[in-house]
């Protein structure tokens, strides 16, 4: 099977159609696509799942700025006041947006992280993902599947429209990274 990645609603009615989610659609044309197994795509998935996981976890460090010193501490800050329960948003909006700083401080800090789709957007993605694991017990698994689907978003919206800051401002990358955060969930 050929995705043509042109359309979303194409890749929604594919996936119903093989009854089977968007991300495992994208898993399953990805392999042939690339002459690879799911399995090993899954592994890849993996480790940018742990990447995500190391990149919250430092980033939520007190100890965390930019070699410039504009920036740092905010993923702390947040991750205390989320973890205080007194939350406007709530404890699970809380919790996202405490992961989503970190890492975005984590990547201002010069540490690792994933592009998704890019280093300008890199918390929001695992921000959605990683609660939903924290928060709401999503397996491993479930998270890579997500991450397959956010990817397969993230294609429809590079041929169709923009992901690039440079292209379509901050605008086109976190509202890219939100719509895939949205697919993954």
């Amino acid at each position: 099977m050929r995705i043509a990645y042109d359309s979303i609603a194409e890749l929604a009615r594919l996936a119903a159609s093989e009854t089977m989610t968007i991300g495992q659609l994208v898993l399953e044309e990805q392999a042939e696509q690339l002459g690879r197994t799911k399995e090993q795509l899954l592994a890849v998935l993996d480790e940018d799942l742990t990447v995500m996981e190391q990149a919250a976890r430092r980033g939520s460090r007190k100890d965390v700025h930019s070699h410039s010193g504009l920036t740092g501490g905010d993923g702390w800050r947040m991750s205390q006041y989320a973890q205080a329960g007194q939350t406007l948003s709530g404890p699970l909006a809380a919790c996202a947006m405490a992961i989503a700083i970190s890492v975005a401080e984590y990547n201002a800090a010069m540490g690792r992280i994933v592009a998704s789709p890019t280093a300008g957007s890199c918390g929001i993605l695992p921000g959605a993902v990683l609660v939903m694991m924290e928060q709401r017990g999503t397996s491993r698994q479930q998270a890579c599947e997500a991450l397959a689907a956010a990817g397969g978003i993230g294609l429809v919206l590079a041929q169709q429209a923009s992901i690039a800051g440079a292209e379509g401002g901050c605008q086109a990358e976190c509202g890219s990274a939100a719509a895939m955060a949205a697919a993954a969930l």
